[in-house]
């Protein structure tokens, strides 16, 4: 049974646009081989190609060429037809968007205030703000600095905390010093461009040796492996946050200093429609003590909740 999604026939229609992936991936806000996959799957559902591709070159074939306007009618109407109901609803939804933590009472805090949307497109936090800005979603949870809030025309509101911790291999759990463990930097700016910079200014500012990579094993099972090869403990990131530990490896908690991540509710700066304010508010009433003012605690020199340090 056919099963092709909306979101396949957008990527479709950008690659049939540019005639060039790594634009339409930058266009489309995601990773150059997951749009190249997502691509290859909607030719396979189809069952004809769609791109004639070479290393140089992307130009349609004829069958491809021929489904451009009836994939631009058919999105045309899909996103009629959201408006319509939307309409039928009697109210505009709040959509929110976020990269792998959301509060786990976010229904809750929203009920009765606004109609919120989950997005389910998952992209990196810088990618999730930009979305927020051009008006793609009206909030958006991520990790944000000083001067993407001023560059976007964002507001930003502390939301949550983590703290990120060593994995080794054996049974040690003792305490590890930042300047004794490694942190992984991918060459996927793309998708990991957030991490990235985070990743390098930790390293710079306390010793931390740095690792660079190309298969995007921040986190997932490939970053297992390259903890097994390590001489050093690793630095997790934020989205390993809750994922098991294989026997063989061990969580070891980071000091001098500890190694917070910060998450953040961002909307439009000039917001002013009611439901996207209240659904702000909602979300983001007093959050409690997230450890941010102790003693010993590193952040971002940009990162707009180290004043709370203090």
């Amino acid at each position: 049974m056919l099963s092709v999604e909306l979101r396949q026939l957008r990527y479709f229609l950008a690659v049939a646009e540019e005639l060039h992936f790594g634009r339409a991936a930058a266009r489309l806000l995601i990773a150059g081989p997951s749009l190249s996959q997502q691509i290859k799957a909607l030719e396979r559902d189809l069952g004809v190609p769609l791109f004639a591709r070479d290393r140089r070159t992307v130009a349609l074939t004829s069958a491809g060429a021929a489904l451009v306007p009836e994939v631009r009618a058919l999105l045309e109407r899909a996103d009629e037809l959201q408006r319509h109901a939307q309409q039928l609803s009697g109210s505009q939804p709040v959509r929110i968007g976020y990269v792998n933590w959301l509060p786990p009472d976010l229904t809750a805090r929203t009920a009765g205030v606004a109609q919120l949307y989950v997005d389910a497109w998952v992209v990196p936090s810088h990618a999730q703000a930009a979305r927020v800005a051009d008006g793609s979603l009206d909030l958006a949870v991520c990790w944000i600095r000083n001067k993407d809030i001023t560059q976007l025309g964002l507001n930003a509101q502390l939301l949550g905390a983590d703290r990120l911790y060593a994995v080794s291999v054996g049974t040690d759990t003792s305490p590890v010093r930042a300047k004794d463990i490694a942190v992984l930097v991918d060459d996927d700016v793309t998708s990991w461009q957030s991490w990235n910079e985070y990743a390098e200014e930790f390293a710079q500012d306390t010793g931390a040796a740095v690792r660079r990579i190309h298969n995007g094993a921040i986190t997932g099972p490939a970053f297992f492996d390259h903890v097994r090869v390590c001489t050093t403990p690793v630095l997790n990131s934020p989205k390993g946050q809750t994922t098991p530990l294989p026997p063989d490896l061990v969580q070891r908690p980071v000091i001098d200093p500890e190694v917070l991540w910060t998450w953040s509710l961002v909307r439009r700066d000039d917001e002013v429609r009611t439901a996207v304010l209240a659904a702000a508010e909602a979300i983001t009433r007093p959050v409690g003590d997230l450890g941010l003012h102790r003693e010993g605690v590193w952040l971002p020199a940009d990162d707009p909740w180290r004043a709370l340090r203090g």
